[in-house]
């Protein structure tokens, strides 16, 4: 069974920054594995915002994002993270952390494996 845990969510001001981390662990940690944030807001459905494949070589990013979020990976901790810079109130959602073996997609049905969420609010 893989177990995904994030950490780092908290309250930040508008423009401010936060590094989300998604840590793997358990009896069997998926190989080649693609990881994945997604976010949920409250009343929304749940969306991508950041892909990369096991080498770091691909990676993906939702256009409301783009510039100011960055997801990069340490396999060799079995972590990925994800840096959000410029934070805006629409930004304010549960962030979840999505693994799932072989290529990268950027849709949630994609992925097997999924953390609880960490809750990321930003105050205007």
């Amino acid at each position: 069974q893989v177990r995904l845990v994030e950490s780092g969510g908290g309250l930040v001001q508008a423009g401010g920054s936060l590094r989300l981390s998604c840590t793997a662990s358990g009896r069997t940690v998926i190989t080649n594995a693609a990881m994945a944030w997604f976010r949920q807001a409250p009343g929304e459905e749940r969306e991508f915002v950041a892909g990369i494949t096991w080498s770091g070589d691909t990676r993906d990013v939702a256009d409301s994002v783009k510039g100011r979020f960055t997801i990069f990976r340490d396999n060799a901790k079995n972590t990925v993270y994800l840096q959000m810079n410029s934070l805006k109130a629409e930004d304010t959602a549960v962030y979840y952390c999505a693994a799932r073996s072989g290529s990268m997609y950027n849709v949630r049905p994609a992925y097997a494996y999924w953390g609880q969420g960490t809750q990321v609010t930003v105050s205007s």
